[in-house]
């Protein structure tokens, strides 16, 4: 009689990597879903920990989990001299650190998709330097928020805007808003979705919406999603596992607002 193979396609055999589970590896276990960076590792299990502090136990399985989207199979670290664990911002974790004392300068972003990819790319880094990162819910209040906030010296103000290209409103707002201790940068992305990368996605590229449509129903709609775009972004964001996943663009423009509001205060 016919026996399907119900072997899961991660656990076929075919030759994959052995990777060491060295603490702050970032992997995803393929049958939970559940993504974490590796905190402990003992005999038979691993333990990851997910960016809102849960741990989960898994055991060390041929061709268990998936780093960077490809099936790997952790070991063991060896005994020898451990090479330092990094951040999802590709910065070396600091073991132990405590978060700082909220500065009062601030990063403003521009929506609540924007503000939680920063926080799964930079969070710790932020935590450790003490900067809060809130959002806007559209650039037209920005002028108010500036000025309410009266940056100064020893409070900085850090914007980052979606598609602020030459001529837009956007570009508009942030030359009205701009000075020595207000930073508006921007990205060139319609919105933070397409500065993912589509490979992280697994997608040939970004679609183009035409104009006059709701751009993210156009894209769910294009890519054959739901048209549930709450869903679509914790799909999206589920896939960015570190800096890796997303364009040169974003990242240069966050790493500038987080060197800004953290410069030393003048004296």
């Amino acid at each position: 009689m016919y026996s399907p193979d119900l072997t899961p396609p991660w656990k076929k055999s075919r030759p994959v990597p052995e990777v060491a589970a060295e603490p702050g590896l970032v992997v995803e276990e393929p049958g939970s879903g559940f993504c974490g960076a590796v905190i402990r590792c003992e005999a038979g299990t691993v333990t990851l920990e997910d960016r809102f502090g849960k741990h989960r136990v898994f055991p060390l399985q041929p061709r268990g989990f998936l780093l960077e989207g490809e099936v790997v199979t952790l070991v063991r670290p060896s005994a020898g001299p451990a090479r330092p664990a990094r951040t999802a911002s590709g910065s070396v974790a600091v073991p132990g650190a405590r978060a700082r004392v909220a500065r009062a300068g601030r990063i403003y972003v521009e929506g609540r998709h924007d503000a939680e990819l920063v926080e799964k790319v930079w969070g710790d880094d932020l935590r450790i330097e003490g900067v809060v990162v809130e959002y806007l819910e559209g650039v037209d209040d920005l002028p108010a928020i500036v000025e309410e906030f009266a940056p100064g010296p020893d409070a900085r103000l850090g914007v980052l805007v979606d598609h602020l290209v030459p001529g837009s409103k956007e570009s508009r707002v942030a030359e009205a808003v701009t000075s020595e201790y207000a930073l508006v940068v921007g990205h060139p992305y319609i919105d933070v979705w397409e500065a993912v990368k589509p490979s992280s996605l697994g997608i040939p590229s970004w679609p183009r919406v035409p104009r006059g449509q709701d751009w993210k129903t156009g894209v769910c709609r294009a890519l054959g999603w739901p048209e549930n775009t709450g869903a679509a972004w914790q799909h999206i964001l589920s896939r960015v596992r570190s800096y890796k996943d997303l364009e040169p663009a974003l990242l240069g423009r966050v790493e500038e607002l987080i060197d800004f509001v953290t410069a030393p205060e003048e004296r």
